[in-house]
């Protein structure tokens, strides 16, 4: 594939920089499709992205919808078959200020405004679209094999809510159809694991614009397995004597001040209340109340390590246009523990904390991950605790912890938290990016802001380090992980509904509604379908939506029998059992959590 560059020269493409090549260009013809068909519009940026490529564009009055769509991509495809020449010239700045302004281009204007006064300008022309841009491109449009617009969504002007929305019209492009094919077979895949439509679908979790963006809501179901995650995790951790607190959503804008959250995470809290002269804030995290805690009486290093656990309620202002459902909202739950340590103490409790993160790995079946060092970036002033000292002391334990642990792992500048660097445990989900599910936090930094102290073996005093640590994340997110990895067919243990009760007809309803109380009164998670429809259909919506592990198939011939036939989701098979059999060995699977 050869490529233009804005000198002016041609050359073979190298393979690593194709796609991003594929995809400018794929901006341009849809640039010019859309100049065609409106000849109003008004054009900002048009990058390449990792995924495909967009274009930002002002459209005046015109609102466009999905449904225009596929006119922009005919249109493009026409272009393409001209096998119109990509041309490249340079231009001083008053003649390229000139050309833009000719064309009404007031963006590139402005864009023009904002470079160095030694810029090189220049312009790609592919028939009577003239872009400005430093390029490489494809040398003809013909070149462009395989594409697709994919969706509309809005974006200010240079990223600043204070200028316009304009569209973005986004796309993808590959190296020819069976790439494209493979992609879209991907976004299907992706459209059946989507944690937003199952969870509607098994009712587990809603939203409504009344109650708030970003605020998801549990029903019935969707609590119900909730309530298992957080039984799962806290078992685990009181087992490794961790002590379980309650504290509030709430806290005193000095309380951050004091941590630091409110220098450096300001932006991403709740506006702050004033109540009788005092300031509060909804809590963005945990840390503040648990370094409180601590503090409440004199520690011995008799005392330590003190592991305080809480499934805490946290809220956080996401940009709108980031949030997702469960998987990333403005309130969530975490699964949140801080642990005071002596330094003679860190690597027993990172070493407990990583074994806690795999053994709960081993639990769920999650094997597609890495461990990432994620260190702060020196540069930035701005985003971390400035102490250089203590960043050096931070970062070098917990390498070196990590490396007498074996744990193999990456290195990431600029992913620290504010006060520390981390273990990140990241996941590779089913469909999508990878994402952090898990995290150790060393902190030597809080410790010292609380001024939080222990008496020593030889009666000084010492302050303590603190680690951070979240095994499930966040129970919402660690629920959209899950519902995405198994598309809702959860195991026995943790499915909403268990069992499902189905009559044949309404003469098995009364022998149905004795099995629905027995399994019930044995705190089975039960339900009984007694809607006057066929039992085919009522099998369908147990299996399909319900998602139901196991089916109870009630006609005349279990009630003579006095049994009953029980269907497999896993198996699709169909087992005759008495109802202390059946009780038995679900029982065992509930326990075994397999």
């Amino acid at each position: 594939m050869k490529i233009i560059y804005n000198d002016g020269h041609v050359a073979e493409c190298p393979a690593e920089e194709e796609l991003e090549v594929l995809r400018h260009s794929a901006a341009h013809i849809m640039a010019q499709a859309v100049k065609r068909l409106y000849p109003q519009a008004h054009f900002a940026y048009g990058p390449a992205t990792e995924k495909g490529f967009h274009y930002d564009v002002d459209l005046g009055d015109v609102k466009l919808g999905d449904e225009d769509l596929p006119a922009i991509e005919k249109e493009m495809q026409k272009i393409v078959k001209e096998n119109l020449a990509f041309k490249v010239y340079p231009l001083p700045r008053e003649e390229a200020v000139k050309l833009m302004e000719s064309r009404g281009e007031i963006y590139k204007v402005e864009h023009i405004s904002d470079l160095a006064d030694d810029a090189v300008i220049t312009f790609y022309q592919q028939g009577d679209y003239i872009d400005m841009c430093v390029g490489p491109h494809l040398t003809y449009t013909k070149a462009l094999k395989a594409f697709k617009l994919t969706s509309l969504s809005g974006a200010y002007w240079k990223n600043d809510q204070n200028n316009k929305m304009l569209t973005r019209i986004n796309g993808v492009a590959f190296r020819n159809a069976d790439e494209l094919a493979a992609y879209e077979k991907e976004v299907e895949e992706a459209k059946a694991r989507d944690h937003r439509r199952i969870g509607k679908d098994m009712s587990l979790f809603m939203t409504d614009d009344l109650v708030g963006r970003g605020l998801p809501m549990f029903l019935p179901k969707g609590y119900t397995l909730w309530q298992q995650l957080e039984n799962y995790i806290r078992d685990k951790e009181v087992m490794l004597g961790y002590q379980h607190v309650l504290t509030p959503c709430v806290g005193t804008v000095n309380l951050y001040k004091t941590s630091g959250h409110w220098e450096h995470y300001k932006d991403n809290m709740f506006p702050a209340m004033e109540v009788e002269g005092e300031s509060f804030v909804l809590r963005p995290m945990n840390c503040p109340h648990h370094m409180r805690i601590y503090a409440n009486r004199p520690r011995s290093y008799r005392d330590l390590p003190i592991r305080i656990g809480e499934i805490a309620h946290d809220f956080r202002f996401e940009a709108s246009g980031t949030l997702k459902g469960i998987e990333r909202g403005r309130h969530f739950c975490q699964n949140d523990a801080h642990l005071f340590v002596t330094p003679e103490q860190i690597k027993d409790e990172v070493a407990s904390v990583v074994d806690l993160i795999f053994s709960t790995y081993k639990d769920f079946g999650i094997t597609d991950y890495r461990c990432v060092l994620s260190l702060r970036d020196p540069e930035d002033k701005v985003k971390y605790h400035q102490d250089d000292e203590m960043w050096e002391k931070a970062e070098s334990a917990l390498r070196e912890v990590l490396r007498e642990l074996d744990i193999q792992f990456t290195e990431e500048i600029g992913e620290a938290a504010f006060y520390g660097p981390k273990l990140d445990v990241n996941v590779k989900p089913a469909v999508g990016a990878e994402y952090t599910l898990s995290t150790c936090q060393l902190d030597f930094c809080l410790p010292a802001k609380f001024d939080l102290k222990y008496i020593d073996k030889d009666g000084t005093e010492k302050t303590p380090v603190v680690l951070h640590r979240a095994i499930l994340g966040s129970l919402d997110r660690f629920m959209a992980y899950l519902i995405e990895e198994t598309k809702g067919v959860f195991p026995v243990w943790l499915a909403p509904v268990q069992v499902k009760v189905l009559p044949v007809s309404d003469k098995s309803m009364e022998y149905a509604e004795k099995i629905y109380n027995d399994l019930r009164e044995r705190r089975i998670r039960v339900e009984l379908d007694d809607r006057n429809e066929k039992i085919g259909y009522k099998i369908r919506y147990a299996r399909q939506v319900d998602k139901v592990p196991y089916m109870i198939i009630l006609g005349e011939k279990e009630i003579a029998e006095n049994n009953i036939s029980v269907r497999d989701r896993a198996t699709d098979q169909t087992t005759v059992y008495s109802v202390e059999e059946f009780a038995d060995k679900l029982k065992k699977e509930i326990a075994e959590r397999k």
